[in-house]
């Protein structure tokens, strides 16, 4: 059944929502998100336990992270933002965590690397329900120029989910295992599901839009005879097809460059983030839990301030040049691709665990600012069909192939490595990356080294790809603030028709 729309209220009537209401729907969508990401990204933390314990390549453990994930979840993006683009979305947001949850759980019964596969195929199915109509809603309760904010708050919860994954995986997989951490992490989602069924209501399209329309045009007589969100009569006007969306936020070349900078740096962040934590045991022998901690305390912190940062630095600066929505995330990448390579060539753990906070700072500049850019392209019913496009080509290209490649990266390093001092095949004498079991002593330490040293080596080769992104934000900022202004008249226009 369809939702019922309606049009904001004609100027001088009371909002529809409270401002504490509109932060209160942020903060539960942020909660939803950030169990979207500690059900996503925990593979990370304890990956290098079912590595050893499935006996795994990293091509094979980044695929877990990656294209299994990534199949679905963005094939079946596109079809769940039309729905978003006509019927309830809190109902569709509710299913898709119930879903992603039960999988999550379900990988922690899984005996082999296909059985796992293929959970981590359910987990993807359900997480493609989330974002395209959150960002949807969070468009109708916040006006443009609080846009790019509101969506960096909104990404907030992909530092904290994997924050909380980080800490949380590592420390149950070291004192229990690796599967009870899937279960114990997937299963309280339900209750944020139950949570925003009870608590979030479906505002009128182009609602924050309207209202900013009527202020800029000061038409009020032509509003007046538009009523209140529960007085309304049901619109069922057709969404624009996904070819037009495609148009609005592909064919400008400001957007285009905005969109080929997320999935750049995601493909980096993506890659190198799966075998972080492998890295931190693999080269200085730490402890699942101890790992955790330093990803999900130094590095949470870290991406959480750079999240918001981003955001509300690039909607101040925004208010004299759309370039900065461009610049903010061009400058962050740049700065931080140097500051990573340094981190992953230190010798000691510590220092490389406590330089780790400086690069994330900058890093994570970029989402907010994209995702405000892409949401003010379009219009109100192509929003959840604009992130489900953004999210096919980031998730495709980056989620499902930046962890294989990194892992794949890291083996044929590693091999190369092994086969400097030892004679044989390195994946034959080295399953799960320590020496086959009966070979003895030195073998092992052959495989863990050349492991320890490959996966150094493929990390600071993929960092390198964030200098490429930031190139790409800054071609962006050459044409994005005509481009932004052509998307907000016509944005503008069709609102006041709604």
């Amino acid at each position: 059944m369809a939702m019922t729309d309606a049009a904001a209220p004609p100027a001088g009537r009371k909002p529809l929502f409270s401002e504490s209401y509109k932060q209160s729907v942020l903060w539960l969508l942020v909660l939803a998100y950030t169990f979207n990401f500690i059900d996503r990204t925990i593979i990370a933390t304890i990956g290098q336990a079912i590595k050893v314990d499935l006996k795994l390549t990293d091509t094979e453990l980044g695929l877990l992270g990656g294209l299994a994930f990534a199949l679905l979840y963005t094939t079946l993006g596109i079809p769940i933002a039309r729905l978003a683009e006509r019927h309830s979305r809190i109902n569709i947001i509710t299913v898709a965590i119930i879903i992603w949850s039960g999988f999550t759980a379900l990988c922690g019964t899984a005996t082999s690397f296909l059985q796992l596969l293929l959970f981590r195929v359910g987990v993807g199915v359900g997480e493609a329900g989330l974002s395209p109509p959150a960002h949807s809603l969070i468009s109708d309760y916040f006006e443009p120029k609080k846009r790019a904010s509101a969506l960096s708050i909104y990404s907030f919860g992909i530092p904290l989910g994997t924050m909380f994954g980080a800490v949380a995986g590592g420390w149950i997989a070291q004192n229990l295992d690796w599967r009870m951490a899937f279960m114990l992490v997937g299963l309280p989602g339900v209750i944020v599901a139950i949570l925003l069924k009870i608590f979030v209501k479906e505002p009128p399209r182009g609602y924050s839009d309207a209202m900013m329309a009527q202020a800029a045009a000061d038409e009020a007589a032509d509003l007046a005879g538009l009523a209140r969100a529960d007085e309304a009569p049901a619109v069922h006007a057709s969404p624009p097809s996904v070819l037009a969306v495609a148009k609005r936020i592909f064919g400008k070349w400001g957007f285009f460059h905005m969109v080929a900078g997320i999935t750049v740096a995601s493909f980096a962040s993506y890659g190198t983030g799966q075998y972080s934590a492998p890295y931190f045991i693999r080269m200085f022998g730490l402890d699942l839990a101890t790992v955790g901690l330093i990803f999900g305390v130094v590095g949470g912190i870290a991406a959480g301030i750079g999240t918001l940062m981003g955001g509300f630095l690039t909607d101040w600066a925004a208010k004299k040049s759309g370039r900065w929505y461009a610049l903010v995330p061009a400058f962050g990448l740049l700065i931080a691709c140097p500051l990573y390579i340094l981190v992953y060539t230190r010798d000691d753990w510590k220092l490389a665990a406590g330089l780790l906070l400086i690069p994330g700072i900058f890093h994570y500049t970029y989402l907010g600012p994209t995702f405000g850019v892409i949401q003010n392209a379009v219009s109100l019913r192509m929003r959840a069909t604009a992130t489900a496009l953004l999210f096919f080509v980031l998730n495709l290209i980056a989620l499902g192939f930046g962890p294989p490649f990194c892992g794949w990266c890291i083996d044929m390093l590693s091999q190369a490595q092994f086969a400097l001092t030892n004679t044989g095949s390195f994946f034959e004498m080295c399953p799960g990356g320590v020496g086959k079991e009966g070979a003895g002593a030195a073998l092992d330490t052959a495989c863990k080294l050349a492991t320890a040293q490959g996966t150094r080596q493929g990390i600071v080769f993929n960092l390198l790809i964030y200098a490429w992104a930031g190139v790409h934000y800054l071609l962006a900022a050459i044409t994005l603030p005509k481009d932004m202004a052509e998307a907000q008249r016509l944005t503008e226009a069709e609102a006041l028709k709604a």
